[in-house]
């Protein structure tokens, strides 16, 4: 087992830190979206001209699954998934991937839950005064601020951070 990890560790290591930040902001996203699109429903259900207008607030908590997939995309390409053969990774290279994507993954996932609920909340906006939809996207965009400093953390801690 142990020739294993030796042999293996560091490819383990960075695919686990590529699902973690797919896996998990996608799962936020998957959240998020979902939230904002029961209450957008509610929304159309009275007045079925909104449904432009919450639809661009339901598609606001997506963003952070498409980052989390960028950083997955960014391993990938580093490791040779995409290429004939993976790069061999030393421990130290794979726990320095994982660790970068952290970040985007619990980040990614906070963020677009939370960002799900002030969508949400734009839909009650909307519902009332469809008008002021543009203060209900900025309420929901502040929270993607820090989803955008996680993709940019763990982008540069995969750019700088592990030499191949």
């Amino acid at each position: 087992m142990t020739d294993f990890m030796n042999a293996n560790g560091g490819l383990i290591l960075a695919f686990l830190g590529s699902a973690i930040s797919v896996g998990f902001a996608g799962w936020g996203s998957v959240i998020g979206v979902g939230m904002t699109g029961v209450a957008a429903s509610g929304v159309v259900t009275e007045d079925p001209s909104n449904f432009g207008k919450t639809l661009l607030l339901q598609a606001l908590p997506g963003t952070q699954g498409i980052y989390g997939l960028l950083i997955g995309f960014i391993v990938w390409l580093k490791i040779g998934v995409f290429g004939d053969a993976l790069v061999s990774l030393t421990l130290q290279q794979g726990w320095v991937i994982l660790f970068a994507c952290i970040p985007m993954g619990l980040v990614g996932f906070t963020s677009a839950i939370y960002q799900g609920k002030a969508a949400a909340a734009g839909c009650a906006i909307v519902a009332k005064r469809p008008e002021e939809l543009s203060k209900g996207m900025v309420f929901a965009a502040m929270v993607e601020t820090y989803a955008v400093l996680a993709l940019l953390a763990s982008f540069l801690m995969l750019w700088f951070g592990v030499k191949l």
